[in-house]
């Protein structure tokens, strides 16, 4: 296998931080012991992984040999093994190979959820309400945590817009590839004549950062505090608990409502502030690289669409990896699996192609 010799180098680091983890000088020092830990872990899966694949290599070897023993049925034996562990063998190379690929820094982060309403008026909200609580309901199924920060309801009971904190494990390496348009193709409850409509709505993920990647210059910010309020402007509490924040810099502006205290609301907008300003960032540099970045919300336009929902048809399409599925009630009650599977797998295989191992079908 080509890639032998680095993954020697990993599995001979995993042993030097083992060692280390119960060296005495290691454990009476936490900071230091974290780290080791950590990287021992990270580590872990693909040891794991290339010891299992030269335990297999050893045996399909040995068998090989057995192919021209003198004895009959030690040769139909060989033969059977043989046949049984080429497969596993290529599978356990293809799997290495995808866990060499260069790592998304981002993928351990927890995310800022934006949902907006696109084309489609009522209809867009109603469907911007139905995906948000399509997200809810997986993040359920993962045990993560979904954290309103500000919210606007339509008059029909739909959702404008809905921003949201999602932390858990691993949150945007399962998110990432939800964001863009998408698009809505059912009856409206108010349609007379039964005619399908098309609306759309966008999904921006942006992955949470810390203080230490985007710091915020006091001075850059602009904080304004307001009564919050619901639905209709019906006043929710008399006191001045709602924050807004405006980077004067950049002129992004974050509000937060969701709690009675402005002390939380003022925190939750920081998050959502800072994951805005990273985003902006790394435009930045991607810009300066070279690369062209496709605006991940575009303009809400039913024509710049990522995934079609038809709800007469049952099905749901992603347009960017041609997955059609006729299951589009399990996944609107947040079984997401086999989209974000067939996503992780397409987006995988893509990394492949690019470092050439992975020949074109």
């Amino acid at each position: 296998m080509q890639y032998r010799p680095k993954l020697d180098e990993i599995d001979r680091r995993y042993e030097e931080l083992t060692a280390q983890m119960a060296d005495p000088a290691v454990i009476n020092d936490s900071t230091q012991y974290r780290k080791v830990a950590k990287e021992q872990s990270d580590l872990s899966e693909i040891v794991g992984k290339y010891r299992e694949w030269k335990t297999a290599n050893q045996d399909l070897e040995g068998a090989r040999a057995m192919l021209n023993d003198g004895d009959a049925d030690l040769r139909e034996m060989a033969k059977d093994e043989v046949t049984r562990l080429e497969p596993q063998l290529a599978e356990l190379e293809h799997q290495l190979k995808i866990m060499l690929l260069p790592k998304d820094p981002n993928d351990e982060k927890n995310i800022v959820l934006e949902i907006r309403a696109g084309t489609g008026g009522d209809e867009a909200t109603l469907f911007a309400a139905e995906v948000f609580r399509m997200y809810s309901r997986f993040a359920e199924t993962r045990h993560w945590k979904v954290e309103v920060t500000s919210v606007s309801e339509s008059s029909v009971g739909g959702l404008k817009e809905v921003i949201a904190l999602v932390s858990g494990d691993k949150v945007y390496s399962q998110l990432k590839y939800e964001g863009g348009t998408h698009r809505v193709q059912r009856v409206p409850e108010t349609e007379q004549q039964g005619r399908v409509h098309t609306s759309a709505i966008t999904v921006a993920v942006l992955p949470e950062v810390d203080e230490v990647e985007i710091k915020l210059d006091p001075k850059d910010v602009r904080i304004d505090t307001f009564c919050s309020s619901g639905p209709g402007g019906q006043s929710v509490n008399t006191t001045y608990s709602a924050v807004r924040l405006t980077h004067i810099p950049t002129g992004v502006v974050v509000s937060c409502q969701d709690e009675k205290s402005q002390i939380k609301n003022r925190a939750k907008a920081e998050r959502v502030l800072r994951s805005r300003l990273y985003e902006i960032e790394l435009q930045k540099q991607q810009e300066k690289l070279g690369a062209e970045r496709r605006s991940m919300v575009g303009s809400g336009d039913r024509s710049e669409k990522i995934r079609t929902y038809n709800f007469p048809q049952n099905r749901l399409t992603d347009h960017r990896i041609g997955l059609t599925l006729h299951q589009l009630n399990l996944v609107m009650e947040g079984k997401l699996d086999p989209v974000i599977e067939a996503l992780t797998v397409y987006y995988q295989n893509e990394g492949l192609k690019k470092q050439g191992e992975l020949q074109p079908v």
